[in-house]
């Protein structure tokens, strides 16, 4: 085979620049900023801490991630709770955890297994299949990244990974669990329905001036102004950079000649071989015989020449690329073991050599067509090199410009102005803004983003009026903002909201009768009375278009064991229901269901063995939380 005769050691070392650590996209403005060595650990693994800003960016990295998923639809306040902060924290300390666990055994990858994983990924090869060099290296040298770099940090990921597919693959259930749930979710049960709605009692509610205002006092938060804020913004992210920058013809042309070495192409060969096999352990006497038929070989070689393709699919040993008649297709200096490599280098297009051993038998080669080196031109890599040398002038530019912002922000606080002049911004006046974000509001304006906001209507902010610290609301996107006028809560006259409070006791004491109604009726079919219910229906689990889930619930666990029976759920807003369960029938699942509900159950079963497995791995790691986190909140600056 062809994999025989590569060097796979300097061929895989090339092939491994096929790939970039997607999540350094994801860093932000922490990579760039000055470290608080002094900052209090917000939980401990292995002896290492977990800093409050390393939290931070994790937060910031799964928005980011849930953006790119949902897009427009994404709504960060849904990850900005105690809970989904708290969920971040606990995946943080699992994770370092693990990779501590990796560390202290040794845990890796093979050679192979990391060099088929890097050949996999997609995205840096041309519309012919062919590894694009160029655009890899511009690709890389954007990311400050080295091929070293990556490879230890793939490897280790893929170290944890592994260990994620074999405590999981340990998985079992039996069948006899999910046939079981198989068997409820298909169940059929017969049902009719009696609904008492609260709006049938709307009009035996009275409602008077005494429950009215009882009401309004007990619910204050219900008829409150909300706090308001009229604050000046200033805005830095990298298009502001990126238009500051200009790259000169003189800059282009010194790149290029810097790095001519990546825009040449060596000299590439094409070449056919007919291998006769003849391993390096072999005997002395198979080597010989090896030889002897080579050399046979090459001597009907010497008189037709011509035969070459016949021969190879005849007689090579290497199969795949006997059957192209020994075509090996072109390839460059290094991706060929050195006896096959020199032997072909030294041949004109269409010679054929000497029998040359390598480690892998004695082959004979013949050299089909050669590429020449070739030196891109400056005219067709203009271009390119103007976007690396912008990214790489950006990336500098944004981090002194971005220290620049966050020192000035903070140490010049009683106005924006000077950030603003300095820096060339342009300040606005936004009014309107309350505490949480206004869903009328473009959901990427910076100023209306939960962290800003919260930083913004802070005491600190609200009273001294002080420009809050710089905010990054999304990767190397900052704000920072000032309160010009401050309106705080204010409870609205109850003559103002008198008849909306009326519209909600009224709402109230109608669905309290509906449910007195229901169940005083629920009690009555019980003791053997009866009613006008509506038509049967089937529901099931699986069944669509059935009761809502509180009342599927409660039918679904209602005893069979004597029918009919009856079950009264209380649907809040929707009233009360009574449900009359008449007859039950057993069906049997299709195999398709049946797998995928095993599927479900393997897949819980695995996640408890790993939270388990994970459990284990954090007590040994002495992993700890430092902080409540459920209650704390992120700080909502950037680093100063």
């Amino acid at each position: 085979m062809l994999e025989f005769i590569r060097t796979h050691q300097r061929l895989m070392q090339f092939l491994l620049l096929l790939i970039i650590l997607p999540s350094f996209a994801f860093f932000g403005i922490e990579s760039y900023l000055r470290m608080d060595s002094n900052e209090p650990p917000v939980a401990k693994v292995a002896g290492q801490s977990i800093t409050q800003r390393e939290w931070e960016a994790a937060q910031a990295r799964q928005v980011e991630r849930f953006r790119q998923v949902f897009g427009e639809q994404f709504n960060p306040a849904m990850l900005d709770n105690p809970e989904a902060r708290q969920g971040v924290l606990e995946n943080l300390v699992a994770q370092k955890a693990l990779s501590a666990h990796v560390m202290d055994n040794h845990l890796t990858v093979s050679n192979d297994t990391l060099r088929k994983t890097i050949l996999e990924i997609p995205g840096l090869r041309d519309p012919d299949g062919q590894f694009n060099k160029e655009r890899y290296q511009q690709l890389l040298a954007a990311q400050g990244l080295t091929p070293e770099k990556f490879e230890a940090g793939l490897r280790h990921d893929m170290a944890v990974q592994q260990i994620n597919a074999v405590v999981q693959g340990t998985a079992f259930s039996p069948k006899s669990v999910s046939a079981r749930i198989s068997a409820l979710n298909q169940q059929v049960r017969e049902v009719q329905e009696l609904s008492f709605p609260p709006q049938s009692f709307r009009s035996q509610v009275k409602p008077t001036d005494a429950m009215v205002e009882d009401y309004y006092n007990k619910h204050p938060a219900q008829y409150e102004q909300a706090e308001t804020i009229k604050a000046e913004v200033v805005v830095f992210n990298p298009d502001i950079v990126e238009s500051r920058i200009e790259i000169t013809d003189a800059d282009i042309k010194t790149y290029y000649e810097q790095n001519l070495a990546r825009y040449r192409t060596d000299e590439q060969r094409r070449a056919s071989h007919i291998l006769i096999n003849s391993g390096r352990e072999a005997a002395a006497a198979d080597k010989a015989a090896a030889k002897a038929k080579a050399e046979k070989l090459l001597e009907q070689l010497r008189k037709n020449p011509n035969d070459f393709a016949k021969l190879a699919k005849e007689n090579s040993q290497d199969p795949g690329s006997a059957e192209r008649g020994g075509d090996l297709d072109f390839f460059g200096k290094g991706m060929m073991v050195k006896p096959f490599e020199d032997a072909a280098y030294a041949l004109k297009e269409g010679e054929i050599s000497s029998v040359v051993q390598s480690d892998f038998g004695f082959h004979i080669i013949r050299v089909t067509a050669i590429k020449p080196a070739t030196v891109r031109p400056l005219t067709e890599v203009k271009a390119n090199i103007a976007d690396e040398l912008r990214r790489q002038q950006a990336g500098k530019k944004y981090a002194e410009m971005a220290e620049i912002f966050t020192n000035m922000v903070y140490e010049q606080s009683d106005s924006l102005k000077p950030v603003a002049d300095k820096l060339g911004l342009r300040i606005e006046t936004i009014s309107g803004l309350t505490r949480k974000p206004n869903p009328s509001l473009p959901k990427t304006a910076a100023f209306n983003q939960a962290k800003f906001l919260n930083a913004l209507f802070s005491d600190e902010s609200t009273k001294s009026k002080r420009n809050t610290e710089a905010i990054e609301v999304s990767p190397r996107f900052l704000i920072a903002g000032r309160v010009v006028d401050y309106k705080p809560v204010t409870r609205i006259p109850l003559e103002q909201v008198k008849k909306q409070v009326e519209e909600t006791v009224i709402a109230i004491e109608a669905e309290k009768l509906a449910i007195a109604a229901g169940e005083a009726k629920l009690a009555e079919l019980k003791n053997g009375g009866s009613a006008d219910f509506g038509a049967s229906k089937p529901v099931s689990r699986n069944s669509a278009g059935g009761p809502p889930p509180p009342a599927m619930n409660a039918i679904m666990k209602a005893n069979p064991a004597k029918l009919p029976a009856y079950v009264g759920v209380d649907l809040g807003g929707m009233g009360y229901r009574i449900f009359k369960i008449s007859k039950v029938t057993e069906e049997a699942g299709d195999d398709a269901a049946m797998k995928a509900e095993q599927q479900q159950v393997n897949e819980f079963v695995a996640a408890q063995e790993m939270a388990a497995y994970l459990g284990v791995i954090k007590k040994r790691a002495k992993a700890e939380i430092l902080a409540p986190v459920s209650a704390a909140k992120p700080q909502q600056t950037a680093t100063k």
